[in-house]
């Protein structure tokens, strides 16, 4: 054994994993030794008493079992042995141990030392087949119980593999939303800004100024896995700053984050596609505009985030059970994304509804676990 191996077996002997499989395996051959003490008193009648024949089965099973484990060790170290030798080292074991474990328990009962021989002749050659049988076969047992750890091991490699693949694909996921969103926002913020310019320099101007404020208070957060509700209330001002700019007085709004929830974290650039949504699809379509209200609370340990509207309403045949799909001009892709974001990192647990406002509008409700 070359001086590398020598010190990694060492190493494995001293680790926790040796000492516990150790345990195990001892416990093992002594529930082994038993049964064979067993068995040769009352079904092989071997002439020994009950007693008498279990320390004899102790001394040889346990003769046995350090003799093979140590042969193991030094053959193999802690690499796996060629399945064939190890049933033959443990052949040629099994009368080693059969001789040293019969003098051990003549020792015991102050009985004179036997030659192999004449041990051989006292106790009778059906005990050592006897014992060569037993190795043999608590060799295949400890194989077995050996390759059944190796397959859990690799079972819950592959699981942990798994994991981490799923992880990383929703992570692709949910920046695949996010691209769908932002850039969604920005084109039509682009082109409103592209009219404005002809129209008004110094209104064009603002929105530009509102433009940049609300670019920057994303860049931080957008690309996140978690921001607080603070900095996405901050975001939503800024948005609904930018908004107010183009609708004028058509658009007003109002936020309410109770100071004890702003430190709450959700996923990033969860509000913002509603509060979009709602502009778009209820107060901009309305002749005389709307209000927008978003507001977060908390209750047994549930997050409500609510983005409601005085706009147009839901349309006369919507139904919460028959979720609608991201339409080509892009309706609904802002409610279809969040509603695939939040299942995709809480699962069941979170929940996205629409449902009518009084006495006009939507209420575009998330619920979510409330996480610090």
């Amino acid at each position: 054994m070359n001086p590398a191996t020598e010190s990694n077996l060492w190493r494995y002997i001293r680790s926790n994993v040796f000492l516990s499989r150790l345990r195990d395996d001892f416990l093992t051959v002594t529930a082994i030794n038993i049964l064979c003490g067993t068995v040769l008193t009352y079904l092989l009648h071997n002439g020994g008493g009950f007693v008498e024949n279990i320390v004899f089965s102790m001394c040889i099973g346990y003769s046995a079992f350090l003799l093979i484990d140590s042969a193991v060790y030094l053959i193999w170290g802690t690499r796996k042995p060629y399945r064939p030798m190890y049933y033959l080292v443990c052949l040629l074991a099994a009368p080693v141990a059969y001789f040293v474990g019969s003098n051990m328990g003549l020792m015991i009962y102050g009985y004179p030392l036997k030659s192999f021989a004449s041990a051989q002749s006292q106790f009778g050659l059906g005990t050592l087949i006897f014992t060569v049988v037993v190795c043999l076969v608590t060799t295949w047992f400890f194989w077995n119980k050996g390759r059944m750890a190796e397959l859990t091991a690799a079972a819950e490699t592959e699981k942990a593999r798994t994991a981490a693949i799923e992880k990383q694909a929703m992570q692709a996921q949910l920046q695949l939303l996010q691209a769908q969103i932002e850039p969604h926002m920005l084109f039509n913020t682009l082109a409103n800004l592209q009219t404005l310019i002809s129209m008004d320099a110094d209104k064009a101007q603002h929105m530009l100024d509102q433009l940049i404020q609300y670019l920057r208070a994303t860049l931080s957060s957008s690309r996140a896995d978690q921001t607080s509700l603070q900095q996405e209330f901050t975001l939503i001002k800024a948005y609904l700053e930018l908004m107010s700019i183009r609708m004028g007085k058509r658009l007003s709004y109002s936020l309410d984050l109770p100071a004890d929830l702003q430190a709450k974290k959700i996923p990033p650039m969860l509000l913002q596609p509603l509060v979009e949504n709602a502009i778009k699809h209820g107060v901009e379509p309305k002749m005389e505009g709307g209000n927008i209200h978003v507001t977060a609370r908390e209750e047994n340990a549930v997050l409500y985030l609510e983005v409601s509207d005085t706009g147009l309403g839901l349309p006369f045949d919507y139904s919460e059970s028959v979720k609608a799909e991201p339409s080509p001009d892009g309706n609904h892709i802002g409610n279809a994304n969040v509603r695939d974001r939040i299942l995709a990192i809480y699962g069941p647990s979170a929940s996205f509804t629409l449902k009518a406002n009084q006495p006009a509008g939507v209420i575009a409700c998330l619920r979510l676990p409330s996480i610090i």
